[in-house]
């Protein structure tokens, strides 16, 4: 709890002006709240037992002031603590996201999309009660009870004693059923991170739940952890509702304590009528922030629990990180050399040796797994090499700035990632948007046509995915978005599977037009793509079992001479 405080605390510090304000209201608060009872005294002795008909004529108004100086605190205190609070969880977002976006993508393959979402609304949701309501409010009710006891004591220091020797019997229970929620907090958000996971796995496999008619069988799974979430929740009501009988079980000794004793007083003449019910109307008021502060704490744990899980995401750190050398615009030549890889123990690269130069096109080949994604991965640095290394122009990739190395590289991989935008947007994806730039990309990627098509053109806008286009439509608009960047370095991994022969070879055909001002690495299980290659590579078992034109490996590689007729049959 200390540790909560202490971090997100600074964040409240750095609005000083609006902090200072805030201050200001819960202030209000609390005199206005010990002014409410102290004005009781003055009702009693001189209205009701005095009949002092001048006091009758003011003690209206002044309770008017009292109240509406603690309605106005409120109001500022509540305004200003909650545009604070809203604007650390938008920076606290900003943050996670960034953070998040620049690890590696090791990561992302070993934690479900569903697990990362839910830290970031769900977690942060709860992170956000604590900077918007509990600790604004935890002053607010500080403030309210340093004001009360000192009022108390200032009527009747003997009184107070009374009261006071209880408050401590308070932290005892308290204590305990904040561990109770802190564990059951816990559980809930971890039992929430799994069924956001599910529901991410249900919407995603749709297709597939529907094709099979399985929506039964993912509801009974979902039900599973759907009621997880509500035992856990459940069993959080269920502690946080026990604080308030304790509370006022320990709150009523007290006030017995205090009329027993207090009635004494003013039967034996040592205190009046209207300064006993001043102390007695502020100490039900001070009950009232000592409660609320119990709940504050118990509430505090569910934030305790998430702050911990967001903290786990904060100290993770990127193992790729960028160079401080600028990647020029004229790359002449990459060198892999003794490159080797590892997902795990499992070694997918093994010693790899070549090299190509600029104009030149080279293509990797080979069954699935045998190494060939995992090596142009290496080239968009997803991964660093476990050993060996890969030069651009004499310079290991390690060097360079990864913004330089990405503004130089065209890269479209199978998996197509179509964005809710325009198709110029789409296409100069993170690039100034330049509308005969666009039209030219995608002219090269023989996309134009379907997209001048459309009633807006270029200024389309694109479903979530490209739910509205056709696979072999997905595939052209990625590679309009390579071609776009005038990359040094065009990389395609079965960037044209979904496209039908004739798409495909008039792409191939453009494609080989521009290869002199770049270099070329395309990864294809149809030979008919990669015939024309410089060089053509084929990987089995991580390693390159052969090498040459088409012509040269179908002279002297058996395994090159058996895919290609697995391929033919």
């Amino acid at each position: 709890m200390k540790s909560l405080f202490s971090q997100y605390l600074p964040y409240l510090f750095g609005y000083k002006k609006k902090f200072f304000y805030a201050i200001l209201g819960m202030i209000a608060v609390a005199v206005g709240t010990a002014g409410t009872a102290h004005l009781i005294k003055p009702v009693l002795d001189d209205i009701f037992i005095n009949k002092d008909r001048d006091m009758l004529a003011i003690l209206p108004f002044m309770f008017i002031f009292v109240f509406t100086l603690k309605g106005i605190g409120k109001y500022i205190q509540t305004y200003y603590t909650a545009y604070i609070g809203q604007d650390v969880v938008r920076k606290m977002r900003d943050d996670v996201v960034l953070h998040l976006t620049h690890l590696d993508i090791e990561f992302f393959n070993q934690t479900h999309t569903g697990e990362i979402l839910s830290r970031i609304t769900n977690d942060i949701s709860r992170i956000q009660t604590v900077v918007a309501t509990i600790i604004p409010n935890f002053f607010r009710e500080i403030f309210t009870i340093i004001v009360l006891t000192a009022y108390i004591i200032y009527l009747s220091p003997k009184l107070a004693l009374y009261f006071l020797i209880f408050m401590p019997l308070v932290i005892y229970p308290v204590s305990i059923l904040a561990k109770k929620m802190r564990k059951y907090s816990n559980l809930s958000q971890e039992s929430m991170a799994d069924m956001t996971t599910r529901l991410g796995e249900i919407f995603y496999n749709i297709e597939m739940i529907k094709s099979n008619s399985t929506q039964e069988y993912e509801h009974e799974k979902f039900s599973i952890q759907n009621y997880s979430v509500f035992r856990f929740l459940m069993k959080q009501i269920k502690t946080n509702a026990l604080t308030s009988p304790v509370m006022e079980i320990i709150g009523a000794v007290a006030i017995g304590m205090v009329i027993f004793v207090g009635g004494g007083e003013v039967i034996d003449g040592n205190m009046s009528v209207g300064s006993f019910f001043a102390f007695a109307t502020a100490l039900f008021l001070l009950y009232d922030p000592i409660r609320r502060i119990s709940s504050l704490y118990n509430k505090a744990q569910d934030a305790v629990s998430a702050n911990i899980r967001m903290q786990e995401l904060f100290s993770k750190k990127p193992t790729i990180v960028s160079g401080n050398i600028e990647l020029n615009n004229n790359i002449e030549k990459i060198e892999f050399s003794k490159i080797s890889l590892k997902y795990g123990k499992d070694k997918v690269l093994k010693d790899i040796n070549f090299s190509v130069k600029k104009g030149e096109s080279i293509a990797l080949i080979g069954n699935s797994g045998s190494g060939k994604s995992s090596l142009v991965n290496l080239i968009v640095r997803f991964y660093n090499p476990n050993s060996g290394n890969i030069k651009i122009n004499g310079i290991d990739i390690r060097n360079f700035s990864l913004k330089s190395l990405h503004d130089n590289i065209g890269f479209v991989t199978q998996k197509i990632f179509i964005f809710n935008d325009t198709v110029a947007s789409n296409v100069a994806y993170g690039l100034e948007i330049d509308k005969d730039k666009v039209i030219k990309a995608l002219k090269k990627a023989n996309a134009f046509e379907f997209v001048n098509k459309f009633s807006d053109g270029v200024d389309m806008i694109l479903s979530e995915s490209g739910g509205n286009l056709s696979g072999g439509q997905r595939q052209r608009l990625a590679l309009a978005r390579a071609l776009y960047k005038n990359p040094q370095i065009l990389i395609l991994d079965e960037a044209t599977s979904a496209l039908d022969n004739q798409s495909e070879s008039l792409i191939i055909k453009a494609l080989y037009e521009l290869k002199s001002d770049m270099i070329i690495i395309s990864i294809a299980h149809r030979l008919s793509t990669v015939k024309n290659a410089d060089n053509i590579f084929l990987f089995k078992d991580g390693k390159i079992l052969c090498e040459g034109t088409q012509s040269q490996l179908q002279k002297r590689c058996d395994e090159y001479k058996e895919l290609n007729k697995d391929i033919t049959n």
